[in-house]
Order: structure tokens, then C-alpha cells, then sequence
């Protein structure tokens, strides 16, 4: 017996050493932990899903076994997965299926991708696409009115299939003759509440549907839509949705913030989340009347249903629309549309209603608002409910917050409002805010990063995808320099600094939907979402920022993006 005592404690040491061995271990990195000390360390490691070691090299050790999966980073950049903290997943994955915009020169090359679909399609069937931006054009139209050329060129290119092309912001559409006939749309149709059915002073209809508009095409384009057996539109939507995990995992994306559901979306992302097939963790704000949403207040909240893959606690509303498409709402008129100050596209009542139903019900509201008149107005609504509990750890966001008055900056900060805003929006809009805002509302109002963070307002970082490219790089390098494509600087002094930047990519946005204790840094406990870069973003040069590759993306410590 004392003979088999020594090889028992062995075989107990071994059985100890099996048991606290790590899935995965990434070693010889040079890990930026986004803790509270803004630590550094060598490696990491994940066992079932969380992170369970931080430290160095020699320390990693005893967390390797034979089923370890070990990965030599070779002195790469780690940190915490990037958070998209303000996007559209379903939108992305129609975007990334339909007829991609985002890059067109002219309205010519978007003619000729109708044309081209349109030899493609069945009788009838819509042509659907999205990205365009008439202010980012290189060849600017002949004839046009506002920047916009007239439908004519699509209209003889598809004349039997309806055709409708969602502007790169979402806020507005094109559409061809055939569309406007099917929704029953003249030159004599009035404006609805909101919108613009765009026509120029003579009373030419240009093609171009604004803000609330839009939905009379989208009524129909929906009525179509609904008569497609549910089992075909799920399938579609889920291959749309495979596609977006996809490109957000190739650019080191782990979480996604979805900025506006329908009801039955969120009860096909629940059923994919319970049944693992969702790859990303995604938190989603419900987008509905306020009717849908005391009928369905049982729906709220779900709070990471499969394994943490999904949480739906928060109500999207937008007040506004655009500055490219002239759809926010300013406190005095466009310097470039005399006389016009915007869209106020929801109903002021209606929001009063739902951030009464909100704060009784402890969810998180959060309210799309680019211009400054859209801003004021919805911290005046927050306030009314905040006032009655101002000690409630509420996290209520401005989605957007673009163009503030100076003067609502201390209002977000009294409040404890966060201004959920896109750096990339910045850089990509810059040549044009000057046009809409003039210098003197575009330096005192427009993407205040700094003045916001100096107030102590918590700002979180994303893309707002598909409006621009999810690419957390690119988005990165415009918070940190502001710098445009012809290397001038759009108010540098509002930029971010490196560590702050990264903040607002991970912490932040964790923050941001209460989840700050299970992801947004690399610490003992939380979820293993890890993303290796081949450059360290905190000392690498500005120019090196966007040569930045994403050699692998981790979530819940297994690899699912290798370069």
C-alpha cells in the first residue's frame, strides 16, 4: 500500500493538471488588457468559453495539456474583440445579398447595375440595393436638383421591375417609375408627416423618397414580401445573417449592437441563439409602435439566452434623419437648403409614451438623433423621466449625437446620457458638413468626441453598418486622427487619443448595455472574445493604423477567423 501511495499523489497531481487545462492558450503576445490599469501582459487563456488566466509566458504553463489548443502570437497585438456598438445586422445582410452601392463613382454605374440585375430577374420581381451617396460621387450628374439626378436612366433600364435603393444613411431611397406606380405615387401626392417625396420646382419627380416617404414604396415592397411562405423569407434572412457574422469576423467583431429589430427578427435570433447557430454575441434594441410594444411586453427582457449570445432589454426610436440627406433636424436652416431645417420623423407624443412605457419598465431607451434640434428634444423627453429617479443606473443613449448645440454637451453629462456615436461618420461625412452646417456649426456642434469625453459623457465607438463598412480599423483611424482622403483634418482638436479610442471600441461599448462585467476587457472571468492585430495600435504610426490586419478573432475561446 505504501508502495502505491507515491504513484496515487502522481496520478492526482496529473488528474489536477488535466482538469485546469485551458481550450486555448495565445502566448508571446503582447496583450492590452483594457482592465482599469490599462495593464499589459504576455498571455491568455480560455476554458469553456472564459478567460480563466492573464499573466506571462512562464505563468501560462501550467494551463497547457494535451487537448490545449496553443497559439504563438509572435509578439502580435492582443486585445478584447472589437464591439460594434451601433449597426444593423439585418440590413447588413441584405446588403451584403442585393446590389452593393457603397462604392459607385457616378449614378451611371448605378444604372448600369440595374440594368444589369434587371436582365437577371423574373417579371415583376423588385431589384433591391443600397449604399449610394450622391455627395461622395466623383462624376456629378448633368441634370439633377439637389444633387440628385432624375429617375429617368433607371426607369428605362428596368421598366418592368420595380426598383428600390436605399441610400447609403438608410434615410432615403431611389426608385424608378415602376415603383412609383405601384405605390400610387404623382407629382400631386402630398408630403407625408416627416418625409419628402423630392420634385423640383416645377413639379418633376426626381425619384428620390426622403425620410418618412419612403415608406410608401416600402409599404409595398413589404406587402410583396409578406406573401412569400415564412419558411422562404426565414431562410432568406438567415443566409443574409451568416453572410454579416461573417464579414464582422473577419474584421475582429465578437459583439454586435443592432440598432432596431422588428418583433419577429428578434424571435428568429432567439431561436438561432438557443440553438448555438449564432457565431457573435448580439445585443439588440426592439424597433416598434407603441402599440407592438406594451402588446409584446412580455418579450422583455431576454439577457444572454445562448450561452450569451443574445440580449434583447432596449427600445430604438429614430427623431430625425440625416445630414447627407437632409433629414436631421436643425435649430436653424441648412446654410446649403435656405429655408429648410430637416425631418422630425416620430412623433413627439409617441416617444413621450414610450419613455413613460421604458422607465416603467426598466429598459433601456435609446433614441437616433443627429441634428441638434433632434438632440435637445430628446434630452428634454429624457429628462422628464430621468427627473423622477435620477440615482437609477438607467444608461440611456442618443444614438448618433452628430450635431449638438454647445450648449447640450453639460445637459448629456447632468442626465448621465451616452452619446453612442461612429468616428467613422466623422471623416466620411466632413466633406459635406461644411456645406449643410457652415465652419462655424460644424466646429462648435459637429462630432464632439472630445468635448463630450471632457464633460465626463461616456461615448462609445462603432460604424453604424452598412451606412459605412464595418471595418473597425478604418473607423479607429478617423477617431484617432479625423483625417480625411485628402490628408486634412477636420477639427483634429475634438480627436481621441489611442487608449481612449480602444476604450470606446470595447469597455465603452460593454458599458453601454450593461455588460461591462462579462466582456469589453481582457480579465479572469469574462467571455474569451479576443482579437490578434499585426500592428499594436497604441505606438504604431497613423499610417500604419490602416495596413492593421486582423490575424485571428476569438469568441468564447474558439477561433473562428484564422489569416
Amino acid at each position: 500500500m505504501l508502495r502505491l501511495l507515491p504513484l496515487i499523489i502522481v496520478l492526482g497531481l496529473l488528474g489536477c493538471r488535466q482538469a485546469s487545462q485551458a481550450d486555448l492558450v495565445i502566448q508571446h503576445a503582447v496583450v492590452y488588457t483594457v482592465d482599469s490599469s490599462l495593464s499589459t501582459a504576455q498571455a491568455v487563456a480560455v476554458k469553456d468559453g472564459k478567460i480563466v488566466f492573464v499573466g506571462t509566458d512562464a505563468e501560462a504553463q501550467s494551463w497547457i495539456g494535451s487537448k490545449t489548443e496553443v497559439v504563438d502570437a509572435k509578439g502580435a497585438f492582443v486585445m478584447p474583440g472589437f464591439i460594434e456598438g451601433h449597426g444593423h445586422i439585418h440590413n447588413l445582410g441584405d446588403f451584403l445579398r442585393d446590389i452593393n452601392l457603397m462604392h459607385v463613382k457616378g449614378f451611371d454605374e448605378i444604372v448600369a447595375k440595374v440594368a444589369e440585375a434587371a436582365a437577371k430577374a423574373k417579371p415583376g420581381e423588385w431589384i433591391v440595393g443600397r449604399g449610394w451617396h450622391q455627395e461622395k460621387w466623383e462624376q456629378k450628374p448633368a441634370e439633377q436638383y439637389l444633387g440628385y439626378p432624375y429617375h429617368d436612366a433607371l426607369s428605362k433600364v428596368s421598366p418592368n421591375n420595380p426598383v428600390i435603393l436605399t441610400h447609403a444613411s438608410g434615410h432615403s431611397l431611389y426608385v424608378n417609375a415602376k415603383a412609383l406606380e405601384l405605390a400610387g405615387i404623382t407629382s400631386a401626392t402630398p408630403n407625408p408627416v416627416g418625409g419628402d417625396i423630392v420634385k423640383d420646382p416645377s413639379g418633376r419627380l426626381v425619384g428620390v423618397l426622403e425620410e418618412t416617404a419612403m415608406g410608401l414604396v416600402r409599404k409595398v415592397y413589404a406587402e410583396d414580401m409578406s406573401r412569400m411562405p415564412e419558411s422562404e423569407r426565414k431562410a432568406k434572412w438567415w443566409a443574409g445573417i451568416e453572410l454579416a457574422e461573417a464579414d464582422c469576423l473577419k474584421k475582429g467583431i465578437t459583439s454586435f449592437v443592432d440598432a432596431g429589430s422588428s418583433f419577429e427578427q428578434i424571435a428568429w435570433m432567439k431561436e438561432k441563439a438557443e440553438q448555438g447557430q449564432l457565431k457573435m454575441r448580439h445585443w439588440m434594441m426592439i424597433r416598434e409602435t407603441n402599440a407592438n410594444l406594451r402588446n409584446n411586453a412580455g418579450v422583455f427582457p431576454i439577457i444572454g439566452a445562448g450561452n450569451g449570445h443574445l440580449t434583447m432589454n432596449a427600445i430604438k426610436v429614430s427623431l430625425d434623419g440625416a445630414l447627407g440627406s437632409y433629414g436631421a433636424w436643425l435649430l436653424a436652416p441648412y446654410t446649403d437648403r435656405p429655408g429648410f431645417v430637416g425631418q422630425n420623423t416620430f412623433n413627439m407624443d409617441s416617444l413621450r409614451a414610450i419613455a413613460d412605457f421604458a422607465w416603467g419598465k426598466n429598459i433601456q431607451l435609446c433614441v437616433h438623433a443627429i441634428g441638434d434640434k433632434a438632440n435637445r428634444e430628446t434630452i428634454n423627453i429624457f429628462a422628464e423621466q430621468i427627473g423622477r429617479d435620477s440615482l437609477r443606473d438607467h444608461r440611456w443613449r442618443v444614438e448618433h449625437a452628430q450635431h449638438v448645440h454647445p450648449t447640450e454637451i453639460p445637459r448629456f453629462k447632468q442626465w448621465n446620457i451616452i452619446a453612442s456615436m461612429q468616428g467613422i461618420h466623422c471623416t466620411s461625412d466632413a466633406p459635406f458638413v461644411y456645406r449643410r452646417l457652415g465652419e462655424e456649426r460644424a466646429r462648435t456642434g459637429a462630432y464632439m468626441w472630445r468635448s463630450f469625453m471632457d464633460a465626463g459623457v461616456l461615448v462609445n465607438n462603432g460604424t453604424d453598418v452598412p451606412v459605412e463598412d464595418a471595418d473597425p480599423i478604418a473607423n479607429f483611424f478617423a477617431s484617432v486622427t479625423r483625417q480625411l482622403k485628402d490628408g486634412s483634418r477636420f477639427f483634429p482638436e475634438q480627436k481621441m487619443t489611442r487608449a481612449e479610442a480602444i476604450y470606446s471600441y470595447t469597455m465603452a461599448n460593454a458599458k453601454a448595455q450593461f455588460e461591462e462585467k462579462e466582456k469589453g476587457s481582457v480579465e479572469v472571468g469574462k467571455y474569451g472574445d479576443l482579437v490578434m492585430l499585426s500592428n499594436n495600435l497604441l505606438n504604431c504610426s497613423d499610417e500604419d493604423i490602416l495596413k492593421t490586419q486582423v490575424l485571428m478573432t476569438v469568441v468564447g475561446g474558439k477561433v473562428l477567423h484564422r489569416q
